[in-house]
């Protein structure tokens, strides 16, 4: 938890360590309980309460003489509906925008596929028109939205907000991503990469207690990894850390990209797991291409068949659970985690079965040398979980205490 401080000319870092530690809080603070949770002087917490409840980000709700005697202390809970945020997360098969108020809470939400045969600028005129469209829908005023957060495959340059050169999106090289969504719309735009988002999703929702170390392994149209150490995401030098697709966990697989067999991300790719059961169903090479929507519907029966107990099915599946785990040995030991967390739009139809393998496999690897156990769980946040973390990433820029503001000059914070 973020502590204030009492120097003068930082009222606004000590708002935001006040609106976290009440939106971190179901139950709702009293003043004084806020003064001792956040080490501010009572004056202090007064005049940013007032502050708080003037924008509309707290209300004021009921009174609690916390099981004690003397005058009634008025209970500060968090105004969910005081500001909004939209999150969009383009995936090379589908786009999923969600609008996310102050609790995190998903207010309403849209998919479409990803256009295939049209170029980035017609794609993004049509993410800003669906997103104009989510905003409209949801009878929030335009006012209470504080920006859209895009979460995207890298790589990305963050400062610019520019896709670089994503591998599985044709015709999106140096594509001016932030700036073009920000003439469209006339809102605060943030990118972000993809896996990043959703790690930032996990903080943002998350307890105060889970704020450690752990993994987010995403899971969808392409493999990556959002990592988090001491309660901070880490990005790397140029935003692009957690690029886990071409780890070798194995001498086989068919040829990747970067020329090499057995890449991580290659030989889990949902598509070329569809198509080798399909081939193993028929006994030959089935030679149908297939479109994004045949590939999410025969995955999702792989799964369901994987789970029911199919041999064929289960002979697919654990192979993927065991390229998994050899990945996740070589990053637990390199970064001494105590958690992963598994999410994306692919992981829940395999979240049975892989989560009945994967931690049993690390536990016994011989390569695995951290002495602690590790916890491997689901994100409850679902398969918009990108998407989420996309407007996470807005409330978080917004509302979010950061120490590292104060080194700043007053003309640099503004």
């Amino acid at each position: 938890m973020r502590l204030g401080t009492n120097l003068p000319a930082v009222g606004g870092y000590n708002q935001k360590v006040i609106l976290d530690v009440i939106r971190r809080t179901s139950g709702g603070l009293s003043r004084v309980e806020l003064a001792e949770a956040t080490g501010l002087s009572a004056q202090t917490v007064s005049n940013v309460s007032r502050r708080l409840l003037a924008d509309g980000l707290i209300r004021e709700a009921g009174t609690s003489t916390d099981g004690g005697v003397g005058k009634p202390r008025t209970i500060l809970q968090l105004e969910a509906r005081g500001r909004f945020a939209v999150g969009v997360h383009l995936d090379p098969s589908v786009i999923t925008l969600v609008l996310l108020d102050l609790a995190g809470s998903v207010v309403t939400h849209s998919r479409m596929p990803a256009p295939s045969a049209v170029s980035s600028e017609e794609t993004i005129d049509r993410i800003a028109e669906a997103v104009e469209s989510l905003i409209a829908s949801s009878g929030v005023s335009r006012d209470r939205i504080v920006g859209v957060g895009v979460a995207a495959p890298g790589p990305v340059d963050l400062g610019r907000g520019i896709m670089l050169n994503p591998p599985l999106l044709s015709g999106w090289q140096s594509v001016p991503l932030r700036d073009a969504l920000l003439q469209r719309l006339a809102l605060p735009v943030l990118v972000e990469k993809d896996v990043t988002a959703a790690a930032v999703a996990e903080l943002w929702m998350g307890d105060v207690e889970d704020r450690g170390n752990f993994a987010f392994f995403y899971y969808g149209t392409g493999t990556g990894m959002g990592v988090v150490l001491g309660g901070e995401v880490i990005r790397g030098a140029s935003g692009n850390a957690g690029d886990i697709g071409h780890i070798l966990v194995t001498h086989g697989g068919e040829l990747c990209s970067c020329g090499r067999r057995g890449c991580l991300g290659n030989v889990i790719l949902p598509r070329l797991l569809v198509t080798d059961w399909m081939a193993r169903s028929a006994g030959e090479p089935t030679g149908v291409e297939l479109d994004v929507e045949a590939v999410h519907r025969e995955f999702a029966a792989l799964a369901a068949l994987a789970e029911a107990g199919d041999d064929a099915a289960r002979s697919v599946l654990e192979p993927m659970a065991g390229h998994i785990a050899t990945g996740l040995v070589a990053i637990i030991n390199l970064l001494d985690l105590d958690r992963v967390v598994f999410g994306g739009p692919f992981w829940h139809p395999v979240s049975a079965v892989l989560l009945g393998l994967v931690p049993d496999l690390v536990a016994d690897s011989p390569a695995l040398v951290a002495p602690h156990a590790v916890a491997f769980e689901e994100s409850e946040i679902g398969e918009d979980v990108a998407a989420v973390g996309a407007a996470c990433l807005v409330l978080d820029n917004t509302f979010s205490p950061r120490p590292d503001s104060l080194l700043l000059s007053p003309s640099v914070r503004s």
